[in-house]
């Protein structure tokens, strides 16, 4: 593990700009990145590859750009490495699609023989499933937020016109845990949890875990993201009583894999 005294200044100083680059003599070459709630020096030249800009692209023309490139790089990763295994794929909160988006234009979708079942009630989350944890903690009221400034989507049609070009995908719509019931997977390969509510998200892991195959991917995307507290203890909790330890990513997620059968 290096400890270079260079590098702790270089992250105390101000970038300019999206981040990227130190402005300071002699560091000023070393890249930097900054976005998303994560500042780094250390590599991250896959923003620069090709299948990683196209699929990338492909999220932002679903719903915007909002600066996830390494979030979505974690994302990508797993669902690679997923689509070696038996098994389809699966993700509870959708709303516009950012990261299906880029996913499926990475893997070339169709070309897999995978179905990608996307669950969303595509109108923010459903209430009725806010533990008091989560209403402590402000949930309601950034879910309300997100209504209002248009981050959340409030129509699926606009969805399924984004997932046109892709023949093998369901979308279903309504809150979870409620429309797990229509994931007719036998095996899931890869399962992705964006629902900014506690409860539905546990609800989805214990529904479709024995259909997780032996080294399924399970990616949080709030697991580890500040003001999102509830969540992790929530899933930290169900970890146990499956006996898996969770990995907290410095992106605000969280990933394990799912162990042999024992």
């Amino acid at each position: 593990m290096s400890s270079n005294a260079w590098v702790w200044r270089l992250l105390g100083r101000r970038v300019r700009g999206s981040g990227e680059t130190s402005t300071a003599a002699p560091e000023a070459s070393i890249p930097v990145y900054d976005r998303d709630g994560l500042r780094s020096v250390h590599d991250h030249s896959f923003m620069q590859e090709h299948s990683f800009r196209k699929a990338y692209d492909r999220g932002v023309l679903a719903a915007g750009d909002y600066g996830w490139q390494w979030r979505v790089h974690i994302g990508l990763w797993a669902a690679r490495s997923a689509s070696l295994l038996c098994g389809d794929f699966v993700e509870c909160g959708v709303n516009r699609g950012f990261l299906a988006s880029a996913v499926m234009d990475y893997l070339d979708w169709d070309s897999l023989g995978k179905q990608f079942y996307l669950l969303d009630t595509f109108r923010g989350f459903d209430e009725r499933y806010l533990s008091p944890e989560d209403r402590a903690g402000a949930a309601r009221e950034r879910n309300q937020h997100s209504i209002e400034s248009g981050f959340y989507v409030q129509s699926v049609e606009s969805v399924i016109t984004n997932f046109s070009q892709w023949k093998n995908v369901r979308i279903i719509q309504g809150p979870v845990p409620e429309t797990l019931v229509q994931v007719s997977a036998k095996e899931i390969a890869f399962l992705h949890l964006d629902m900014n509510c506690a409860f539905p998200e546990v609800a989805a892991l214990e529904y479709l875990w024995e259909r997780l195959v032996p080294g399924a991917f399970v990616l949080l995307d709030d697991y580890a993201y500040v003001g999102y507290g509830v969540q992790k203890a929530a899933m930290d909790k169900m970890a146990v009583t499956k006996g898996v330890a969770i990995a907290s990513l410095p992106t605000g997620q969280g990933l394990f894999i799912k162990p042999p059968q024992t």
